[in-house]
């Protein structure tokens, strides 16, 4: 596909996210209409201005006498113009004439603001369209993308892409509206008034001003490689921040202030000479069509005065003098119009990036003959599961059978790296298995619809994913409309009221981000709330002691076990004492299930679970 055609359609596609633009289109084109035909007012009254002041008897001699007859064209409002102009003459002398002029011309510069405004309006409300709806799609894809996408892609990158591309893309539609709907209609009825004051002069202005716009389109055609770097290492940046201020108690238990400082300058150090390097090819494009105009300036000089300065001049000093004047303003627009390309092609890049984000199919959605979970009666069945993380890798789960019978309680255990926590992810289909079934009453949870299978799970994890929010609020997560007694219900169930209450704020407390103002047993206690007060059939438990000291997990185990009460739990286990009441004990090694059974049979047998117990209790 030619480039034009490709940047063609990426404009188009972005313009998308303006609708409803079309509306927007011809209001936007008739105000810069109405803004160029008064500014082009302003500057022919310099015509009769400078008569006046330089040939007044000859201002005279050219005066109309008779009122035009009106008609909606150029000489009507020329000759209407003109005979008030005379009257003035006539009436008040050159004076009261220049008193006309310069209220008449008083007028029309507001009313050419005016327009220039209300068009600025139009543009304000198209870009922030675009930057809103970009920002909600965006999102909205994220959030729908499984989570083996956030494992293969860093979170500085995709917060780079939502915030600063798409700035970038905002800057483009502005850019190109300005380029292809603007500066152009400028530009046209700029010279279709220089023509018809001098032909001659403006096709001699139109055989070198192209010059300009050659150099420039060049320029902005090798910036397209740069802007990708630079905005690949401006996420590289972000990247590196987060990791940071994620790890800061890490870095500082080991000393590697100088070790992160030394990675994050050498990250910002290639942008900046990316930066430099954009810029010196960006900046390029003012000096040089600054000069080309010149240039071009030069030579309508030159060439305007020699048609003024023979025995039959062409040209008055007055025209000429108001055709270099107006021709100036034209380099103007044609000055925007080049450096808007360098712009336009750092937007396009910042598009490409965002789309690609849009463009990803979530691998987790329903199937097309989807329904919903028709609720959860008799068991849970896992039979021949097998799963890998990528297809090129060894399966991490293998070949893997068991039932969970309604409101049994089953524990795994194993070594680290055994396949638990995957194998607990596969259940609410945070992945899908590549061999096997599973079933919730029958049901495959492949042919259920994701929000009904969820909806009747609770997690709790060993990292506590609180928000930066009021306690209520992360008490009840994703139940808005939770009223204060059923949130404080809950979390007298968790063991975490009286603390609660203890809060400067009470319920109304906000606890910093990720929960950072509360202990690592009282966020756990919240997140232990937050599932009892969504009251799912089935509970996912993932080592949600393992990281507590003795007097928080005491307390954090009472609220589970208040928690698992009537309900079917899948727990994952990292201290063997918390589970050996388990109605079944599943052993998985190496993504196999080696073991099952309750805590006394897999004793007696021998085996890997007697094993992990005798190194726990040395």
């Amino acid at each position: 596909m030619p480039l034009g055609n490709l940047l063609m359609k990426k404009y188009l596609r972005i313009l998308k996210f303006a609708r409803p633009v079309g509306v927007k289109v011809p209001i936007y084109i008739t105000l810069t209409l109405l803004t160029t035909i008064f500014s082009l007012v302003n500057f022919t009254l310099l015509i009769p201005v400078l008569n006046l002041l330089f040939d007044a008897e000859g201002a005279k001699a050219n005066a109309v006498t008779v009122l035009p007859e009106f008609a909606l064209s150029k000489d009507y409002f020329i000759g209407l113009f003109n005979y008030y102009f005379t009257q003035y003459i006539n009436d008040y002398g050159p004076a009261g004439a220049l008193q006309y002029v310069c209220g008449v011309l008083l007028v029309s510069n507001f009313l050419s603001n005016l327009f220039r405004y209300l068009s600025q309006l139009i543009l304000i409300s198209v870009r922030s369209r675009v930057i809103y709806n970009l920002r909600k799609i965006t999102f909205d894809k994220i959030n729908k993308l499984h989570l083996g996408f956030f494992n293969k892609h860093p979170k500085g990158d995709i917060i780079a892409r939502i915030t600063s591309d798409v700035s970038e893309v905002e800057n483009s539609v502005v850019q190109t509206w300005t380029v292809v709907l603007k500066e152009p209609l400028i530009i046209i009825m700029y010279f279709v008034l220089l023509f018809n004051m001098s032909a001659k002069l403006t096709l001699v202005a139109l055989l070198v001003l192209p010059l300009s716009g050659g150099v420039i389109a060049g320029l902005a055609k090798r910036l397209k490689g740069v802007s990708k770097k630079h905005a690949q290492s401006f996420a590289s940046i972000m990247s590196r921040l987060d990791e940071s201020l994620g790890g800061i108690r890490i870095i500082k238990a080991f000393s590697a202030e100088g070790f992160v400082i030394g990675r994050f300058e050498e990250e910002i150090n290639r942008f900046r000479k990316l930066t430099n390097s954009y810029a010196r090819k960006n900046q390029a494009a003012s000096p040089l069509s600054e000069f080309l105009g010149i240039f071009v300036i030069i030579g309508l000089l030159f060439f305007g005065s020699s048609m003024i300065l023979t025995e039959n001049p062409e040209l008055s000093g007055s025209i000429f003098i108001s055709f270099m004047i107006i021709f100036s303003q034209v380099l103007s627009p044609a000055k925007a119009m080049s450096n808007s390309f360098s712009n336009i092609h750092k937007g396009l890049v910042a598009a490409e990036r965002v789309f690609e984000l849009i463009d990803l199919k979530p691998e987790i959605q329903n199937a097309p003959n989807a329904q919903p979970l028709k609720g959860f009666e008799k068991s849970i069945k896992f039979q021949n599961v097998g799963f890998t993380y990528d297809d090129n890798e060894e399966q991490t789960i293998k070949d893997v059978s068991f039932e969970i019978p309604k409101g049994s309680t089953v524990a795994l255990v194993g070594p680290s790296g055994g396949g638990k926590s995957t194998l607990a992810d596969l259940l609410p289909r945070f992945f899908d298995i590549q061999e096997g079934k599973i079933t919730i009453d029958d049901q495959d949870i492949k042919e259920t619809t994701i929000e009904s299978l969820r909806a009747d799970m609770g997690i709790v994890s060993q990292e506590s994913v609180l928000f930066n929010d009021t306690i209520h609020n992360n008490i009840a997560f994703g139940m808005p409309n939770s009223s204060r007694e059923a949130v404080t219900e809950a979390a007298k169930i968790a063991n975490a009221h009286d603390f609660i209450t203890n809060q400067e704020e009470g319920y109304d407390t906000i606890i910093g981000e990720r929960g950072s103002k509360l202990s690592g047993g009282q966020r756990q206690r919240i997140s232990i709330a937050r599932a009892i007060l969504k009251n799912p059939d089935i509970l996912i438990l993932d080592e949600a002691t393992s990281a507590l000291d003795t007097e928080s997990e005491k307390l954090v185990q009472d609220a589970l076990n208040k928690l698992m009460q009537n309900r079917t739990a899948f727990v994952i286990a990292h201290r063997l004492s918390t589970i050996q009441h388990a109605d079944q004990i599943l052993v998985i090694q190496d993504g196999r299930l080696v073991e099952q059974g309750k805590h006394d049979d897999l004793v007696a047998m021998n085996g890997l679970y007697k094993k992990l117990q005798a190194l726990q209790s040395t």
